[in-house]
Parts: structure tokens; sequence; C-alpha cells
């Protein structure tokens, strides 16, 4: 796995500088490998094959961008498929979402944070003061590989791509889950639209000091899994790959935290502050 942080000239270069991440930077068995780019249209397009952490896999994922002057918003439009069909267009790629899920950037100045392996990756984006994001790419399964071939996800901040500018103050990231902006592949070919855990848990969970008047303690990292509750049950699906709930207490956006020798930084969603708000990525 590597990671990178940087800053992006806009919604054009942050993709030029993913694809060079993706391709160059993370390790050479990890690499991501390009079906198709588009480079001259104004919906600029990358389609690409990741390997997975076996080196053996086919996990097919895209991005392309839309935008409008006029309404004055710049962003992209992430998906995944089951294959690559070089006489198809992105939207009619196999195995795809019915729908695009959206993510509101900008053309000016972004800094960002990627996060990648073989499998999936991870981007974080500032956008003035709110952090916009996605997850694309395969997640652990609660399953052998024969019994789920395929579990990928893809979580977004728009439930599609839809003319949203950044500034809008309703949409919100993929991590809460139970909205289209985030979906999973499902062992029977379908998508479906997960909760995420502990997000949908009703319980506050704040940090391990008992005497709530007092704000220092320690902060625990509680994988983000994917969830249905079917008829009063709990159904569990697998987890997230290198992202993790962390408490809002007492916490800020872009913290950094170690624990066991890994740096983990901590991202929010959108420009929320409260005790659910909050993501601690893995950097290592």
């Amino acid at each position: 796995m590597a990671y990178e942080i940087g800053t992006a000239a806009g919604h054009y270069d942050l993709l030029t500088k993913l694809r060079t991440f993706l391709e160059v930077t993370l390790p050479l068995a990890e690499r991501w490998v390009v079906q198709r780019e588009d480079t001259v249209s104004a919906d600029k397009e990358i389609i690409w094959k990741a390997p997975g952490l076996s080196g053996t896999e086919e996990i097919y994922t895209g991005i392309k961008t839309y935008q409008s002057v006029s309404s004055d918003y710049y962003n992209w439009k992430i998906n995944a498929f089951t294959g690559f069909v070089p006489g198809n267009s992105f939207e009619s790629q196999p195995g795809r979402i019915s729908y695009d899920v959206g993510v509101p950037l900008w053309n000016h100045s972004i800094p960002y944070w990627f996060v990648g392996n073989g499998q999936r990756c991870i981007v974080v984006t500032k956008i003035e003061n709110v952090y916009e994001s996605f997850y694309l790419g395969k997640y652990f399964p609660y399953a052998s590989p024969s019994q789920y071939p395929y579990p990928v996800c893809v979580g977004g901040m728009l439930t599609s791509a839809s003319a949203t500018r950044y500034s809008e103050t309703t949409h919100t990231s993929w991590f809460k889950g139970a909205r289209a902006n985030m979906a999973m592949r499902f062992v029977d070919g379908n998508w479906r639209t997960p909760q995420i855990l502990p997000f949908a848990d009703a319980n506050t969970i704040r940090n391990t000091n008992s005497d709530s008047n007092v704000a220092e303690g320690y902060y625990g990292l509680h994988s983000l899994v994917l969830s249905e509750n079917t008829a009063g049950y709990i159904n569990t699906y697998g987890e997230l790959d290198g992202v993790y709930y962390i408490s809002g207490y007492n916490n800020a956006v872009e913290n950094t935290l170690i624990v066991n020798a890994i740096t983990y930084v901590v991202m929010r969603d959108v420009w929320r502050t409260g005790f659910k708000d909050y993501i601690a990525l893995r950097l290592q």
C-alpha cells in the first residue's frame, strides 16, 4: 500500500495525479493498468484494471469528469465494472451500477490525500473548508473468494452524477452508508445500498475516558462494516480496507495518530463536526 499527500491545480490535474499515483507510485505488483483514457474531450475519462492483492485479479473501475462553467461545478463521476468493452461508453460498461456516483470538486487548488493498493483507492480532497472523498474498489468480505468472488464497492458523495456544487449543504459522505452514494456488489451480482457500522448504530462513540467532563482518553479505531438490517437482524458482509471510524469528541480534521507504528489521518464528512462525522484513514 502507498499514500500521497499533495496539491492539484484543479479537477483535471487531480485526475492526472491520481493516474500517476495508481500506475507508477504503487508497488510494482499492485499497480493499476489503464484500459482506456480520454484526455481530449471536456469530459475526461480513465478506466483501469487493478490486480488485487493477489496480483492475479481483474478489478475494473473508472472515473469521468463532468463540469459546467456557467453553474460553477467541476465534478467527477465514479463507477465499477465487471469487465471492459472497448466499444462501449463509460456509461455502458458491463456490470456497472445503473447510475454514476458523483464527487464534487472545483477548478482551483485542491489539497488531496491518496491511499491505494492493488484492490482499491481512497481519495480525500479539501475544497475551501469542506472535505470531499470516495472509496473505489474491493473490500474485505466475510467469505471466501469462491463464496464471494467480486466484492467491490463504490462510495462517493452524491447519489448521482448531478449538477451539484461542492458548497451544497445537504450531501454527505459515503462512509455514513444507507444512501445511494455507497453501493456494494452483492454475491448475486446485484448492487445494494448497505448501511455501515458503527455509523448505523444509534449509540454515540466518544473515547475511553469514563469521566464525561474530561476530554483526555484513548480513541479506538472501529472497522467500517458493510451491513443490512433485515427483519430486525443485522447481516454483515465485510469491512472496508484501510479506513476506520474515529470519534469526533475533542478531535479535529487532519489530526494524525499513530497506532502500532502506523500513521492515520483524521478526515470528516464535508463540513460536519459531530461525534459521528469522522474517519481515520490509514496512511501506511
